[in-house]
C-alpha cells in the first residue's frame, strides 16, 4: 500500500512549489468571459500555445455566443481545425453557445453546477472559468496538476481528477487555491515535464 504525505507534509510541498512560481498565471489569451470559456473548452488534450494560435481568428469571427450559435458547424470546424478533437469541440462550442444565447442572454454563468451542465464543460473547465474570470477560489485539475500531485504522493496513483481537486482543497487555504493551481501547472510544464523520467521531484523544490 502506497504511503501518502500527511496534510502537513503535502502543504509544505505545495508551498515550496508556489514559492518557486510566485507569479504563475494562466497562459490562455482571452478578451471576454465567453471567449475564455471557449478557449478552455478548446484546450482539452492540446496545448495552450496551440489554442492561442486559433483564438484571434476565432474571437474575431465569433465575438459573442449568438454569432457562434448561428455559425455553421463546418465554419466552426474550419476555424479550429489545427487543434486536436476539433470536430467534437466544434459541436460542443456550438451547442454551448446556443444554450448561453437562449437561456442566459449570452452571459456565462458564475455557478459551477450550472457551468458543468453545458456541453463540453467538465469540472476542470468550470473551475478555470470561475478562477480566471471571476476570481472565485477553485482548483482546476489538468494533466500537470494530476501528475505532480501523484509524483509527490499527495494523492494516490489512481486518484481521479475530482478526488485530486477535493484533496488539494482540504490541504490548502481557500485563498491559495488559484495560485496553487497555476504553480502546479508551471512546475509540471517547466520544472518537471512528463518526458523527464527518473528525476527525484524533491530535488527540484529548493
Amino acid at each position: 500500500m502506497e504511503k501518502l504525505l500527511s496534510d502537513e507534509e503535502a502543504l509544505v510541498v505545495l508551498q515550496k512549489i508556489m514559492n518557486i512560481f510566485p507569479d504563475a498565471k494562466g497562459e490562455l489569451k482571452w478578451d471576454s468571459v465567453f471567449h475564455l470559456l471557449c478557449a478552455v473548452m478548446m484546450s482539452a488534450q492540446t496545448t495552450d500555445k496551440m489554442v492561442n494560435k486559433v483564438t484571434p481568428n476565432f474571437n474575431q469571427k465569433f465575438p459573442d455566443s449568438k454569432s457562434l450559435k448561428n455559425a455553421s458547424l463546418s465554419e466552426i470546424e474550419s476555424t479550429i481545425k489545427v487543434i486536436g478533437l476539433y470536430r467534437t469541440k466544434a459541436k460542443h462550442l456550438k451547442e454551448t453557445a446556443t444554450i448561453l444565447t437562449d437561456r442566459f442572454n449570452g452571459v456565462v454563468p458564475r455557478e459551477k453546477q450550472t457551468l458543468i451542465t453545458l456541453p463540453g464543460v467538465g469540472e476542470k473547465t468550470a473551475n478555470v472559468v470561475l478562477a480566471e474570470a471571476f476570481q472565485i477560489p477553485a482548483i482546476a485539475v489538468d494533466t500537470h496538476v494530476s501528475r505532480i500531485s501523484k509524483l509527490f504522493k499527495i494523492v494516490p496513483a489512481k486518484a481521479t481528477p475530482h478526488q485530486i481537486e477535493k484533496r488539494l482543497e482540504e490541504i490548502l487555504p481557500q485563498e491559495q487555491w488559484i495560485h496553487a493551481h497555476h504553480a502546479l501547472i508551471a512546475f509540471g510544464r517547466y520544472k518537471l515535464p512528463a518526458r523527464k523520467k527518473g528525476i527525484d521531484p524533491y530535488s527540484l523544490l529548493s
